[in-house]
């Protein structure tokens, strides 16, 4: 099984800015994967790279978590995300895991 992350900036690919309150862009997130019928999870980060421009930015992050998600659901995902968000690039990175489901056995 494998574990997808996700990293969606939130600063507009053009104008270099977050046009919109943080809590919107992760109810779209929200929905993008509720659409998708995959399980998720989701953080808020702060992160920081250079736009293909050269240009320094600092910015939110939301990190979708996806665990055993197909590639295919993965990267139309993300390309979802990065036209929505307009975005340069999202950053997608896959690692194997171990999964565990633990049940109170009371």
């Amino acid at each position: 099984m494998e574990e997808t992350r996700i990293y969606v900036g939130l600063r507009d690919k053009d104008s270099h800015e977050q046009i919109f309150d943080t809590g919107k862009y992760k109810d779209i997130l929200k929905n993008v994967c509720r659409n998708y019928q995959t399980p998720f999870s989701l953080q808020v980060i702060e992160g920081g790279y250079f736009h293909e421009d050269g240009t320094w930015v600092d910015e939110n992050t939301l990190l979708i978590t996806l665990i055993g998600t197909p590639e295919e659901t993965v990267l139309e995902i993300a390309r979802d995300v990065c036209m929505f968000f307009r975005q340069e690039a999202v950053m997608v990175t896959r690692t194997p895991v171990t999964q565990y489901n633990i049940q109170n056995s009371l």
